[in-house]
């Protein structure tokens, strides 16, 4: 109890916290569960996700919303849902994108993600009593199971809305590109989303459910970069008699280089929550069949992440300057970089409505002031939200705690793994922000901060 109320409930006035209490009572640990093996157990690698957005549109249908399937070619598709208010308040999505980083299959797969892949890295579903385990349990669709959870809670408490209440499930969430046999290059980044949105599905304010135990009202964008080291091509017979520059080993000395300015860079452009990282990410060159001879060529991909405040322009500037030094560094060095991707870091004003009522939702759960998550370099589909001029906050759950697990937690187990304890808070934060949203007039959230 917190003043004299159930958690979660301060600050509320008697009616909303009816409503609220109401639409919890449909939240339940087993509906929960049902909903994340569901999701799990049908695979959603970036460009194929029709097949789960079509198990989302029923789901959504079946508890009473109006459910649709968004086709953006015959592999790939959003799913949405709709609650409608009676017109008088504003519109608000709950948001959650529901492809994985990752594919499942061992022919995409590995090696690069290691050895084997274990059953976290599969699409099926394992529950471990509070725990379900498989590809994406966590990230991405845990969230999106408690998105769903919340739609379908306030949809069966027959809350009278006067706004609409959006849940929507994008396609190509994912930092990522084409996979092989795609038609389209643009399968990711925010693709779906994008889509959602120029297709007419458009709200006041978003919520968008991604990790963290926290409201963030900005985060990181990305600039990627193609970085090219030229060399000689020659004959490992004739390495000793003609020119010999490897342009592999160049390329080594280069990322060596890069690395020490990412952290350079880093430090630059940390600030407020956010500290923008980079990674070298992948390497191609020469002729795997061919041993014997060197390339012309080798080609690095860059992931730059930029703040809010540092623009695509200016990231590639600086990024050419750090490019000019390491050819001071190293005498001869043939290395040219160009970009291929942007998106920008976005901001949304912590006065904003959205922010106020999904941080007072926060401290009634915690029952202390809001605390931030700062250092953070991670970019989701909120960057396209708030690019679109939709206010957008973003609020998630802690990854597994490694004491209430019976495995190890790294990167992979991280997105794969999820508690369903924690996915009942999550989803009563979501329906207390809901109905402290789309119960009101737009007047009383247009209004000044208090």
């Amino acid at each position: 109890m917190t003043g004299g109320k159930p958690v979660g409930l301060a600050g509320l006035d008697g009616r909303r916290s009816a409503w609220v209490t109401e639409a919890w009572r449909h939240v339940t640990g087993d509906r929960l569960r049902e909903l994340i093996v569901g999701l799990v157990d049908i695979p959603s690698p970036t460009g194929d996700e029709a097949p789960l957005a079509e198990h989302i549109a029923d789901t959504l249908r079946a508890s009473g919303c109006r459910g649709a399937v968004q086709p953006l070619d015959d592999r790939q598709a959003n799913a949405w849902g709709r609650i409608e208010g009676d017109g008088t308040g504003p519109d608000l999505m709950l948001y959650a994108p529901v492809d994985t980083l990752t594919v499942g299959v061992e022919s995409e797969d590995l090696p690069w993600i290691g050895p084997e892949l274990r059953d976290d890295m599969r699409p099926r579903a394992t529950v471990y009593e509070d725990l379900v385990v498989g590809l994406g349990a966590s990230n991405p669709k845990g969230h999106a199971a408690c998105v769903m959870m919340a739609a379908e809670a306030i949809a069966l408490a027959g809350i009278p809305l006067t706004g609409d209440l959006v849940a929507a499930f994008g396609a190509g969430g994912m930092p990522t590109n084409a996979r092989p046999g795609s038609v389209r290059h643009n399968t990711g980044q925010g693709v779906g989303c994008s889509f959602l949105l120029e297709q007419g599905i458009w709200t006041d304010y978003a919520v968008i459910a991604k990790p963290g135990w926290a409201v963030s009202w900005d985060e990181v964008g990305l600039v990627w970069f193609e970085v090219t080291v030229r060399g000689t091509h020659t004959y490992v017979g004739s390495r000793h008699r003609l020119p010999y520059d490897n342009a592999i080993t160049r390329a080594g000395e280069v990322v060596r280089h890069l690395e020490e300015w990412f952290v350079e860079y880093a430090d630059l452009h940390t600030g407020g929550t956010v500290a923008p990282q980079a990674v070298v990410s992948s390497i191609r060159a020469g002729w795997p069949r061919m041993a014997a001879v060197t390339p012309a060529a080798c080609t690095l991909m860059v992931d730059l992440r930029i703040s809010p405040d540092t623009t695509p322009m200016r990231a590639k500037r600086e990024f050419a300057a750090a490019l000019e030094a390491i050819r001071a560094k190293l005498p001869g060095v043939d290395v040219t970089a160009e970009t291929v991707l942007c998106v920008p870091g976005t901001r949304t004003d912590p006065g904003s409505w959205i922010f106020r009522s999904s941080q007072a939702s926060w401290e009634a759960f915690e029952g202390r002031e809001h605390e931030v998550l700062r250092g953070n370099s991670g970019a989701t589909d909120a960057n396209i939200l708030r690019a679109r001029g939709i206010p957008t906050v973003r609020v998630g759950m802690p990854k597994v705690d490694p004491a209430e697990s019976p495995f190890d937690i790294d990167f992979a187990r991280g997105m794969n793994t999820v508690s369903v304890r924690a996915m009942e808070k999550l989803t009563r934060h979501l329906i207390r922000t809901a109905i402290d949203t789309v119960t009101r007039t737009r007047a009383e959230v247009e209004g000044p901060a208090a």
